[in-house]
């Protein structure tokens, strides 16, 4: 289904509330309270949150030049949290504009949960 304002509000306040959360549990620092950017293991990273019934994260291309991982931390039916990782150029060769005609058209690259489920490397399963 395509995200609406209201949907998009409500997707945003997820991500931020969620984000810290994963970041925690996988040893994460966040940078900041602007974006869910974050340093795992000396790289900075993004943690994209989605609900159970999401098919796809969306990163800004500015985001993409500061970043060398993208984690996409897709929750399950029971409540976890399947957290897979995608470096910078997989996201990128995977990646299609958002069909946004909002403030993010032509700003944002959107991977659907399959590619990560397929090509990304699973970091972790957890209970956020």
């Amino acid at each position: 289904m395509p995200q609406n304002k209201q949907s998009g509000v409500a997707g945003n306040q997820f991500g931020r509330t969620t984000a810290p959360l994963i970041a925690r549990e996988i040893g994460a620092r966040m940078l900041g309270t602007k974006s869910n950017e974050a340093e795992l293991d000396g790289e900075r990273i993004v943690i994209k949150c989605a609900r159970a019934g999401t098919l796809s994260v969306g990163v800004s291309y500015l985001m993409l030049k500061r970043i060398r991982r993208v984690l996409g931390a897709f929750e399950q039916s029971n409540g976890s949290f399947c957290i897979y990782s995608l470096t910078v150029a997989e996201y990128s060769k995977a990646m299609t504009p958002t069909r946004s005609k909002g403030p993010s058209a032509g700003k944002v690259g959107i991977v659907r949960r399959a590619v990560f489920e397929t090509r990304g490397t699973q970091v972790a399963t957890i209970y956020a």
